[in-house]
């Protein structure tokens, strides 16, 4: 696959069938720094930190607030890294940097400055917090062209605080003023490193250095909607990551040019929806923080695991760090609530299980309910005790669901809305309810050394792919890896141009016929029971004839011999009025799964249609059933942990110096699909059982949260012990 956001595009590129121009990508201001090609190198402090507080001041804080109070808190959560406020919007120190805005209220104090001393005196970490997304009217009279354009080429106001103005991410007032302001802060208080909060614009931007530096890199003018199928867009995707990956080395070189054991790290990635290409994020960061702060809306607690996964995609062992917020997030931005205890713990207990170290935020300096403290105390001292368990060295799922970046880049949904993303996460909820611990694998990182921990792929709706990743998964499958892919999985190249055919037809015995259809109402699967008697697939369903289809397919036949099809099509047929509700068509040969065991003991299971969408959407148990099946199927081996008992658990397994980990989060509550929760409802009794990897033996076994001893018995190469009960979080823990 082409390095799309690397290389300079010094010649014509075909995007979708039509010849662009792109020009140069990299575009720097006079006397800039490139960015650079190497990794820098990472800060003697970054893997220690593993319980962070961050304090971010409001303008009237200082002369207010006590430090004291929070440098004692600091030191009874056993907090070992801070991030505290220090500039950009509003200063909390006495700055020299001109038009930085120094709170009305810091008098001659120095905030930021006492605050650093005592996180010092305590061996914290040190952060400076900045953010540069809005300033004032002395700056937009002095400096205009600093200030972000809206499409109307007016001035963009800020759209909450309208005395201030919105800048822009990519022109000089980060590339130039927060250089400086940068440079001041590690000057004075030699940081371990700087946060950037808001680094990288609000919106799209049409001042005049976005569009003349746009226009010389890509001969285009900036686009003016979102479509991906237009050329400029897909250009200003990649023009608009290169210019804020060489804005980040501006500021890197900065502070390391001061201090060489330090680094920027800017508030930044995520998942498949992230502008930001994770692969090169985890290249530069030596750790990052997940600035997913609670649950909204329609959202489960296991987000928060998604989060950690997504991020240890792209970091590899580097760690990553989970910020969750005290209070309640959302639309409404209530910044001084307090969120619910029980909600609190559930959200951090399953990013620390999926390996995320937690991050504490607080909004403003003064306490105005304090029924956060305790808990949060708590749940840190916990952290504390159990320290020498929760430093994973690594994961030991042995499937993976992959993300694509791409795909969200550059696919224009031609079916249902969210199709991609929802897919994603009807597998994230099918693995959970399955208790399959698993992890995410990046779509540029499908090489023999990132999937080496693996024995199965997930690839959900993953349209675009490039001819060197299906490779790649053809590699895969040829080692002995199992591939289970929906939808329209490979349909599309990298720039997401459609093909003639899947990309993978080869592995998926199919071929595509030219055409989707869809939305389907009313339309069933046939169980083939009677031609595949006791198929893995249909394990579970074999007193079922029929079950509910999806909602969109892929018209696709098969191709090679042999291919196995225990699902095939009824039509879609009248739901309205009852009396014509009846099967026009009661059987086809229609295959809706393509089944295959290839040499080398790979095997590939590919659902033409939404399965996994489908199933966030309505949840039908059937598919959920299908779903586990097909992973399992296609894994072909035992698997590394096996929890049985009743509930909803996330399940992670991971490896330590000394030991192995099984983390269960017990996600079983009437408020697991939309927070906050009321209560925690224990699950009774859970048998765990662990496969020993490496010949390894168990010398002990910990239940952590509860601090108890089980009996527990080893054989075989595993080992076998019973949780009587699980609040929020159980870990077992076995010293080998």
């Amino acid at each position: 696959m082409p390095d799309l956001t690397r290389r300079s595009f010094l010649k014509t590129s075909a995007i979708a069938g039509a010849a662009v121009t792109l020009g140069k990508l990299a575009v720097r201001p006079a006397g800039a720094a490139q960015a650079p090609r190497g990794t820098p190198a990472a800060p003697s402090w970054a893997e220690r930190p593993m319980r962070w507080a961050q304090l971010t001041l409001v303008e009237d804080d200082p002369g207010k607030f006590d430090p004291q109070f929070w440098l004692d808190y600091f030191r009874r959560t056993h907090s070992d890294a801070v991030c505290l406020s220090a500039g950009g919007c509003v200063a909390y120190y006495p700055t020299q940097v001109p038009f930085h805005h120094r709170s009305a209220w810091l008098g001659d104090r120095d905030v930021f400055g006492g605050l650093v001393e005592g996180c010092r005196r305590l061996g914290m970490v040190v952060l400076a917090r900045t953010d540069p997304h809005a300033t004032y009217d002395d700056v937009q009279a002095a400096h205009p062209d600093w200030i972000a354009v809206g499409a109307d080429g007016k001035p963009r106001r800020h759209w909450a605080s309208p005395e201030m103005w919105v800048t822009c991410g990519l022109g000089p007032y980060n590339f130039e003023f927060m250089t400086e302001v940068k440079r001041e802060i590690m000057s004075r208080y030699r940081v371990d490193g700087i946060f950037i909060n808001r680094w990288d614009g609000s919106g799209m931007c049409y001042c005049e250095h976005c569009r003349r530096n746009f226009r010389a890199a890509t001969g285009l003018e900036l686009p003016r909607n979102d479509d991906p199928r237009v050329p400029a867009n897909r250009a200003f995707v990649l023009w608009r990551q290169e210019r804020l990956f060489e804005l980040w080395a501006v500021w890197d070189a900065a502070v390391r040019a001061v201090n060489p054991d330090s680094c920027v790290i800017p508030n930044t990635g995520g998942g498949a929806n992230s502008p930001l290409d994770m692969r090169r994020i985890g290249e530069l960061a030596p750790t990052l923080m997940a600035d997913r702060q609670s649950r909204t809306g329609l959202m489960a607690p296991w987000a928060n695991g998604k989060n950690a996964k997504e991020f240890r995609a792209a970091l590899g062992g580097k760690p990553a760090v989970g910020i969750f917020s005290v209070g309640l997030d959302g639309v409404h931005r209530w910044k001084d609530a307090v969120q619910n205890a029980e909600e609190t713990r559930l959200w951090v207990a399953d990013g620390i299980a999926n390996g995320m170290r937690p991050w504490f935020t607080k909004f403003g300096g003064v306490i105005n309910d304090p029924r956060w403290l305790k808990p949060v105390e708590e749940l840190y001292g916990w952290c504390h005790g159990a320290e020498r368990y929760l430093r994973n060295e690594r994961p030991l799922a042995r499937v993976a669901v992959v993300y694509s970046q791409q795909t969200g880049w550059f696919h224009a949904e031609k079916g249902a809305p969210n199709a991609t993303e929802d897919a994603g996460l009807g597998w994230h909820q099918a693995l959970i309810e399955a208790r399959v611990p698993f992890e995410m694998v990046h779509d540029r990182l499908l090489d023999a050394e990132h999937l080496a921990p693996f024995k199965a792929l997930i690839l959900p709706n993953v349209a675009a792919l490039s001819g060197r990743q299906c490779d790649q998964l053809r590699q895969f499958v040829a080692r002995g890896g199992g591939l289970v892919a929906t939808s329209e999985t490979s349909l599309e190249d990298e720039w997401g141009a459609r093909r003639g055919d899947f990309g993978l037809s080869d592995l998926f015995g199919a071929t595509w016929k030219g055409s989707c259809e869809g939305p389907m109402r009313n339309a069933y699967l046939r169980l083939e029971h009677e031609a595949w008697p006791g198929h893995p697939l249909l394990a579970g369903l074999g007193d079922a004839p029929r079950i509910i289809h999806g909602v969109w397919r892929v018209v696709a036949e098969a191709n090679a011999s042999p291919s196995q099809s225990p699902l095939t099509l009824i039509p879609s047929y009248p739901d309205l009025p009852m009396e014509k509700v009846y099967a026009r068509q009661p059987r086809t040969n229609i295959p809706q799964v393509f089944l295959r065991e290839l040499p080398g003991d790979g095997r590939v299971a590919y659902f033409p249609w939404d399965v996994d969408r489908t199933f966030w959407e309505v949840l039908a148990v059937d598919h959920g059933t299908l779903m586990r099946n097909a992973v399992a199927w296609a894994t072909n081996e035992d698997p590394p942990v096996t929890v049985t008992g009743r509930g909803v658990l996330d399940v992670t397994l991971w490896r330590q110096r000394d030991s192995l980990t099984v983390h269960l989060v017990n996600l079983t509550n009437p408020m697991m699909m939309k927070g906050p929760v009321r209560e925690l409802v224990p699950l009774g009794e859970q048998r765990v059982r662990v496969r020993l990897p490496d010949g390894l033996g168990a010398k002990a076994v910990r239940l952590l949260v509860a601090g108890t001893t089980p009996e527990f018995a080893a054989a075989g190469g595993s080992l076998e012990v019973t949780v009587p009960s699980i609040a929020a979080h159980e870990v077992v823990a076995v010293d080998v």
